[in-house]
């Protein structure tokens, strides 16, 4: 075995059980119920919420090897070696974090699976690898989990060590409902979670989370999206830093597409681009029309994939009451789509209609009218609250 490799693999032994000395005392339900069967996989998910935490509760459980990509002191040895090392050393599995940042990640990965059968291979990073070269084939061998926003069930599970079902908010126990809003201020506290409860680390600096979100956000634009679109400029950072800043504070959520190019000297194709590339890398949501099949499309609606970051900027409580219902639909693994008649309501949430406001929100032609400001459902109503409850 390469002596160098070999000294990598002890450092990052030696950074591990610091790692795991440093650990939070509380972990989200999420992170404790998941599990990828086999021996590999690949965990992606936005920045902050507790992909590295589930890879070092695999390596307090079995005897694995953590570390991460982006590590300099490891930045000059091939993946491989590295891997190939470890077994050698007797682990009997090896946890990478931010893989795309070793080098040829997809070849030398999926090289290590194959020379090693009975080991497991474990490996995390933003969501927008599943677009990189050499993904679609070491997908079949690393079956890929996402990890999602932490829900309202979880924040109250971490800030008030209470625990409440999984509830389908179309489907629910009007008892139960009752009874969670006696033990529970769930509009206090669901507040206080749109504010900054989105990620964990909210419980170890609540004053400082949305300075962390907006770092989160820019260290994505600077750090993850130049490994996926080609030909990256300052401009074309500086643009979308612009475009989240614009959605934060818009009225309407919708971007100008022409106006755009004009204003930032780019093509339409390239600003198409960087739309998907921060749509994928967890930014924004495209909210697209059902029927809306164009390879290129700015959607009906753009919201910014954390409603809490439309506090950051500015007090816009509408569209981030709307950013919210299409996070907690599509964070639990329902297709959202814009409304096909906005004068008659806002989504489409598999076969039914949403209408989205405050708490005097009119239902117009919906199924449902979700409503801020609002404890307890009632027939064609729902609390927005309740729909953070679904996973």
């Amino acid at each position: 075995m390469d002596a160098a490799a070999r000294s990598a693999i002890e450092r990052a032994r030696v950074n591990q059980e610091r790692l795991l000395a440093h650990q939070p005392m509380k972990i989200r339900q999420y992170i404790k119920q998941l599990e990828i069967q086999g021996r590999a996989g690949l965990l992606i998910g936005s920045r902050g919420t507790g992909k590295t935490t589930w890879l070092l509760r695999q390596a307090a459980q079995e005897h694995f090897l953590y570390f991460s990509a982006d590590h300099p002191a490891l930045s000059n040895i091939p993946l491989y070696d590295l891997i190939e090392t470890a077994f050698m050393e007797g682990y009997e599995g090896v946890l990478v974090d931010e893989i795309h940042y070793a080098v040829d990640w997809s070849r030398q990965l999926k090289a290590a699976y194959d020379a090693f059968p009975g080991k497991r291979l474990l490996a995390s990073d933003s969501s927008t690898i599943v677009l990189r070269k050499g993904m679609a084939d070491l997908s079949r061998r690393f079956p890929i989990r996402t990890m999602p926003l932490l829900s309202f069930r979880e924040f109250l599970m971490l800030r008030l060590d209470v625990e409440i079902p999984v509830i389908d908010p179309f489907n629910h126990d009007p008892a139960e409902m009752r009874r969670i809003i006696k033990d529970v201020n769930v509009l206090r506290y669901f507040r206080e979670y749109m504010q900054g409860g989105f990620r964990p680390f909210f419980w170890e600096s609540p004053d400082l989370y949305l300075e962390k979100v907006m770092n989160t956000i820019s260290k994505t634009i600077e750090a993850d999206i130049p490994f996926l679109v080609p030909q990256l400029t300052d401009n074309h950072l500086r643009l979308m830093n612009a475009v989240v800043g614009y959605l934060a504070t818009a009225k309407v959520p919708r971007l100008e597409i022409n106006s755009l190019c004009n204003k930032w000297g780019v093509g339409k194709e390239k600003l198409y681009q960087l739309l998907e590339a921060m749509q994928r890398s967890h930014l924004l949501r495209i909210i697209r029309k059902q029927n809306d099949s164009k390879m290129h499309s700015a959607g009906a609606k753009i919201l910014l994939y954390e409603p809490s970051v439309y506090g950051f900027f500015s007090q816009n409580r509408g569209t981030a009451r709307e950013a919210y219902v299409a996070s907690a639909f599509a964070e639990a693994g329902t297709p959202v789509f814009a409304a096909s008649r906005e004068v008659d309501s806002d989504f489409l949430v598999g076969r039914r209609t949403i209408e989205v406001g405050g708490a005097g929100k009119s239902r117009k032609q919906a199924d449902f009218v979700v409503r801020d400001d609002t404890d307890l459902p009632s027939p064609g109503v729902l609390p927005l609250w309740l729909l953070g409850l679904q996973y």
